[in-house]
């Protein structure tokens, strides 16, 4: 039965707003004047998410109900629900109660009303791709053809938390290279298009050469003053066509490939990406999903393009009957690491353990790389912002020292 959103008035004249379940509009009406209520507005709680858009594209602009941290908070509020023999319709009905925002209630009325109609699961998920991802809705689709919903939902949750765990690391690791970087491009640019300058009129009477180095300085703070707003435009102009350039899948695969060859970021994405695929993989075929729906899936995870396109045509190989460690081996750019963990899985039949476990030592790897390159890059930042203010300095220094020895 589906779920309306209203908004009515009540005898005294006060708006109430809520939800309800109806077959339709107008019978969602008549249970409001039942109460007593004046019905203003009826709307569904949560229309399907795969609607077109139109103008201007609606969907890719609204954010998301549900963030990667919120989303594993429900899901383990869930899992403990189901798992202690609550109903699902039931479960639903309290997390749609307790949620603290309005659109996360909404959402979850209307996957309960869904489910309540007879849909299942998985199904009522599918009407809200852009909330649930395809791996999220092939393990509850699989939990509940094996009857362990509660057990999946457990485990999908406590996936969610490692992955954001790891994700959080990796930018916690970049931040502070990052903040150092704005601030040296922010005082630099002060320096150069006003200090500069400065010491550029004081002098400017002055019949005596200045040094090389003022001279040179004073070039670039008259580039950065007359054509910083062109360098501006061009990098901006850079950056839209490198987001354009990257909507095309054959250009954007040829990139992503040139990433993962770079010295200590390629190996970084590498182990990112492979770790997060192996452990999608290993949650998927621990909860039943048959393994050509799995890799599949776990394909469709990967943000590297090269690396996707590799798990794609492990999966062509694996459907012609080849097993998973071979077809994996035969992708230079995975890690060897899967591979073995998935040979050695198939061997002792426990694939997602194994799976699991090279998920785990890849994170873990990805992690110390990361913590590596922020520790060497933190000192050597400081350096760098140090010499080029140094070298600014002495410019302006140099003529006022050559000065006072006139002077003398």
């Amino acid at each position: 039965m589906p779920a309306y959103r209203y908004e009515a008035l009540d005898a005294d004249g006060r708006s109430q707003q809520g939800l309800l379940e109806a077959d339709t509009a107008r019978a969602a009406r008549a249970l409001l004047r039942q109460r007593g209520l004046i019905p203003l507005e009826i709307a569904p709680a949560m229309a399907s998410e795969e609607e077109p858009a139109t103008g201007w594209n609606r969907q890719l602009w609204r954010a998301r109900t549900f963030n990667a941290n919120s989303l594993s908070v429900w899901t383990s509020q869930l899992a403990g629900l189901v798992s202690s023999g609550l109903q699902l319709e039931r479960a639903l009905a309290a997390l749609a109660d307790e949620a603290d925002q309005p659109e996360q209630q909404r959402l979850v009325a209307s996957l309960r009303a869904e489910v309540n109609a007879g849909s299942s699961f998985a199904r009522a998920l599918a009407q809200h791709p852009r909330e649930f991802d395809a791996s999220y809705r092939a393990v509850v689709a699989a939990g509940e053809q094996g009857g362990q919903l509660g057990a999946v939902l457990d485990r999908l949750a406590t996936d969610l938390e490692e992955r954001e765990a790891l994700r959080n690391k990796l930018i916690s690791a970049a931040l502070y290279p990052g903040i150092v970087t704005l601030f040296a491009v922010v005082i630099v640019m002060f320096l150069m298009s006003y200090v500069v300058p400065q010491v550029a009129n004081v002098f400017a009477g002055s019949k005596r050469a200045l040094p090389a180095l003022t001279v040179v300085m004073l070039g670039l703070s008259n580039l950065v003053r007359q054509w910083g707003w062109l360098l501006a435009l061009l990098l901006a102009g850079g950056g839209i066509a490198l987001v354009q350039a990257r909507r095309n899948d054959a250009l954007r695969e040829r990139m992503d490939a040139g990433w993962l060859k770079l010295p200590l970021l390629g190996r970084i994405a590498r182990g990112y990406n492979a770790a997060r695929f192996a452990a999608t993989l290993a949650m998927l075929a621990g909860a039943g999903v048959p393994i050509l729906r799995a890799l599949q899936t776990a394909a469709e995870t990967l943000n590297n393009r090269a690396l996707r396109a590799d798990a794609l045509d492990a999966l062509v190989l694996v459907r012609e009957g080849a097993p998973l460690a071979g077809a994996l081996a035969s992708k230079k750019r995975f890690p060897g690491l899967i591979s073995m963990f998935a040979r050695l899985g198939e061997q002792t039949g426990q694939l997602p353990l194994m799976l699991e476990r090279a998920a785990g030592q890849l994170s873990a790897e990805v992690q110390r790389r990361a913590l590596r390159l922020a520790t060497l890059l933190e000192p050597l930042l400081i350096v760098v912002m140090g010499l080029v203010v140094m070298l600014i300095v002495l410019a302006v220094l140099l003529p006022i020292i050559q000065l006072n020895q006139l002077v003398k």
